[in-house]
């Protein structure tokens, strides 16, 4: 059997830009759909990961139904931390690209119960002393606090260039 022809290499041929989003070929709406099911597919891995950790719980005893993972601390810290970022992260880019869609209001109410709802699981497994919440918190509201942030640095600086050109 003969060998299946090879494309041809072009000098400086790069297989990864045959994945990257292409203004030319792609659409924004197929890029869209395409964002909003990786992040369907994060946020889903992400709760179940929170909601039932790795280990899973105690059954029995004083620890009954707490975290086993939570017995190692430092880990435990980088899981949920990690985690609780890459669902709020996703929850984040679900609603962003559902704005002003039919049932946006639906989809912001499911999505905010679901953060609700991880928390509660989240709370309701780790034991009191092992993890400072505001840490977990803090990596939920990132995303938010991020994009918000990114937001007022482009509407004010323009007013800012000026003022440092002017005073500087």
């Amino acid at each position: 059997m003969a060998d299946a022809p090879n494309p041809p290499k072009k000098p400086g041929w790069n297989w990864w830009k045959n994945f990257q989003y292409d203004e030319g070929q792609d659409s924004p709406g197929d890029a869209r759909n395409v964002l909003l099911i990786v992040a369907a597919l994060i946020a889903a891995v992400t709760f179940q990961a929170g909601v039932n950790p790795p280990g899973g719980v105690w059954q029995d005893g004083h620890y009954a139904g707490r975290a086993i993972y939570a017995t190692q601390k430092a880990p435990f810290y980088v899981f949920l931390i990690s985690n609780t970022l890459a669902l709020s992260t996703a929850i984040f880019i679900i609603i962003s690209l559902t704005y002003k869609f039919p049932f946006h209001l639906e989809v912001l109410v499911a999505t905010v119960s679901m953060i609700v709802t991880y928390g509660s699981a989240v709370f309701a497994v780790t034991p009191d002393e092992s993890v400072q919440f505001r840490y977990v918190l803090t990596a939920a509201a990132l995303p938010f606090i991020i994009r918000f942030s990114i937001q007022v640095f482009k509407m004010y600086k323009p007013k800012c260039v000026s003022y440092f050109m002017n005073h500087f």
